[in-house]
């Protein structure tokens, strides 16, 4: 089969690859849309130690069923499904509580790190789990499909913190999952959403699919206009969704009193923060990752226009133009959000 294939730093192959081997609880995947994430932008570079190579980067994608393991029930070849981009055991205690992102064999499509190598979906085919699937109704297209994955992202992080009627949230950066973190915060009852990016674009997104406010903290003071919108209490919950020490601190700063952060970029392993602050406010911090299942929630809210993918989707490519997509990405000199490749 086709696979864009990764051989090195910013070194990719449009390539013949072995066909992946579909075991008994296996479903074989045509893949007809993937998604590039902004990790997968990151770690093409060589840098972050998730992209070993070889490797078939993509997790974010949906596709027709091509054939079933012998022990697969509920799949049939032909349907339109999507699928987790984390490969739960749905065995261990976490995954009996439906906790998947927390399964202690779990493993991510696309990925390569030195405890495990799972291809990913930008090829032509792919198998994956039967229990990690789930059907799409015929108004979801392939390529909206695609944008599940980080919707879901999106979704869990907004579950992650109680948000009431009449809260105000801010989401500091405007990428694909902080807009996804703005919609799910208005569906949990958010009254007022203020959205922070440096980037004017992806502020216009934010209008676009819901937000309130929106501040580009290079030309406007992010802690005043939070504390003018909420007569001086501050944000009740937080989300940090661009992962640098400096995005943190501010995140805090523009939170009330016994108020919420929840830290769902992670670019920077370690920053420093004031301790005394978290005590002294009884802030509660609180970490997200990836998605527990969530994509199933999500495509209702797709297929029923509650979560607006379309504004997200900068452009749609074949997949052998794939090298190109990414060298685009990673320059950053074009308004891009999302491109999807397909095989």
């Amino acid at each position: 089969m086709k696979a864009l294939l990764y051989t090195g730093p910013y070194t990719f192959s449009y390539a013949d690859v072995p066909d992946p081997v579909v075991d008994d609880e296996d479903v074989l995947v045509r893949v007809k849309a993937c998604g590039i994430c902004g990790s997968d932008v990151a770690g093409h570079t060589g840098k972050t130690g998730r992209r070993l190579p070889p490797l078939v980067m993509g997790h974010e994608a949906a596709g027709i069923v091509e054939r079933v393991g012998r022990n697969v029930v509920g799949f049939t070849r032909g349907d339109r499904i999507c699928f987790d981009s984390t490969v739960y055991c749905n065995q261990c205690p976490a995954c009996r509580e439906e906790r998947f992102n927390r399964c202690v064999r779990r493993q991510v499509l696309g990925v390569s790190v030195p405890e495990f190598k799972r291809n990913g979906a930008f090829s032509e085919f792919l198998a994956v789990p039967h229990w990690i699937c789930a059907k799409l109704p015929d108004n979801v297209s392939f390529v909206q499909a695609s944008l599940l994955e980080p919707a879901s992202i999106g979704m869990h992080a907004a579950n992650r913190a109680p948000i009431s009627k009449g809260n105000t949230v801010v989401v500091v950066g405007a990428g694909a999952i902080g807009l996804f973190i703005l919609q799910a915060a208005r569906l949990r009852g958010a009254n007022t959403i203020v959205a922070s990016d440096l980037n004017e674009f992806r502020l216009g997104l934010a209008m676009r699919v819901g937000a309130d406010v929106c501040i580009n903290p290079a030309r406007a003071d992010l802690r005043q206009e939070v504390l003018r919108q909420t007569d001086g209490r501050g944000a009740d919950v937080a989300f940090e969704a661009v992962g640098f020490g400096e995005t943190f601190r501010l995140a805090m700063s523009i939170t009330r009193t016994g108020g919420r952060v929840v830290a769902v970029g992670n670019l920077q392993k370690e920053i420093e923060f004031n301790l005394q602050e978290l005590v002294t406010r009884e802030l509660a911090f609180l970490g997200s990752y990836a998605s527990s299942g969530e994509f199933r929630t999500c495509i209702d809210l797709i297929a029923t226009g509650r979560i607006n993918v379309e504004p997200l989707i900068s452009e749609v490519l074949p997949l052998r133009e794939g090298p190109a997509a990414f060298r685009r990405l990673l320059e950053a000199k074009e308004n891009l959000l999302k491109i999807v490749l397909e095989p």
